[in-house]
């Protein structure tokens, strides 16, 4: 990559809402996921099995509304301030993430992607380095590697985020916060207990709960092989370079177009992190229409399932590395 390219003049074009856009998505996520939660209600009475096919198709459109949610966090997905708040606010309820604190914690992540001095904030996987994974302690490399392991981080880690700890702030987090996701846990209980009362509490676990699980692990894979992947990039504090980290760091993950828009465009990941005030439909016109973009080698879906075999950084081969030849 060259630098010296004016990038903050290339992407400052893209860094507009769209209010026709905006709430064509808005419609196209919101009105077909109620649609199908009130066909799973119907379902409850036919066949279990219905109501779990239907949350299967209920989940593309949930994680749409989480790439809502996240835009709104941005402050992009509108013009107005206001109206992303509200919108994040009600869509962090569907998604059970609290808006605000969520929005905040994200900043850090993208401060810091790819930065090796200041890893694990705004939610990053765990990530260690070769040599640390050698110094560390068994235990710590047993941690580590169950950590790492697809079974928890791609299917039990998600669930537990999601359900559990979404509802606190960081002990080290300020009070603001901690209010801020209490009143975002009150509001969301007050939503669970309104659609219990009308379907009952079974009705409600039976639908809701095979919606998250689905829904974070999907969610959880998308995070996960943005960051981490073969060529991906990590420096020291002093090395460290926002450019590089945004356009080396964060994956272009070329997905088929259905698969695309049902992701809300998050593959072009590479193009948000150089520019997270860039509203997800604009993502694909930013990427076509500028070179510094088209430069960037897309991952695949099929070559990114082997990212799941990555576990830890090597900093003499600049890449991520599998354990398999490391013991405990």
């Amino acid at each position: 990559m060259h630098k010296a390219e004016p990038w903050r003049d290339i992407i400052a074009p893209y860094q507009k809402s769209d209010c026709r856009r905006a709430w064509g998505q808005i419609l196209n996520s919101f009105l077909p996921y109620l649609a199908l939660w009130v066909a799973m209600v119907w379902s409850l009475g036919v066949s279990y099995w219905i109501t779990l096919g239907l949350a299967a198709l209920s989940v593309p459109f949930l994680t749409r509304i989480f790439i809502i949610f996240h835009d709104c966090g941005h402050g992009s997905f509108f013009r107005s301030r206001r109206a992303n708040d509200v919108l994040g606010f009600l869509s962090g309820l569907l998604t059970f993430t609290p808006y605000h604190y969520w929005r905040h914690d994200h900043a850090r992540h993208h401060a810091t992607a790819g930065n090796l001095n200041r890893r694990g904030l705004g939610g990053d996987v765990w990530t260690m380095t070769l040599v640390e994974y050698q110094n560390a302690s068994r235990w710590t490399r047993i941690r580590f590697r169950v950590f790492r392991n697809p079974i928890f981080l791609f299917v039990i880690a998600p669930t537990f985020l999601f359900l559990v700890m979404h509802r606190f702030a960081r002990p080290s987090a300020g009070w603001r916060w901690h209010w801020s996701v209490f009143w975002s846990n009150m509001a969301l209980l007050g939503l669970m207990a309104g659609v219990s009362l009308l379907i009952g509490v079974r009705g409600y676990i039976l639908i809701q709960l095979p919606i998250v699980v689905m829904m974070s692990s999907i969610g959880v894979w998308l995070f996960y092989v943005q960051h981490q992947f073969d060529g991906a990039y990590w420096e020291d504090g002093e090395d460290w370079d926002y450019f590089d980290a945004a356009l080396q760091g964060s994956s272009y993950y070329k997905l088929p177009l259905v698969l695309q828009w049902l992701s809300g465009n998050i593959g072009f990941h590479h193009v948000h992190h150089l520019g997270p005030r860039i509203p997800n439909y604009l993502l694909p016109q930013c990427h076509n229409e500028n070179t510094i973009f088209r430069r960037v080698k897309p991952l695949r879906l099929g070559e990114s399932l082997k990212c799941m075999r990555l576990r830890v950084w090597d900093a003499d081969a600049k890449r991520m590395v599998g354990l398999g030849s490391f013991l405990f």
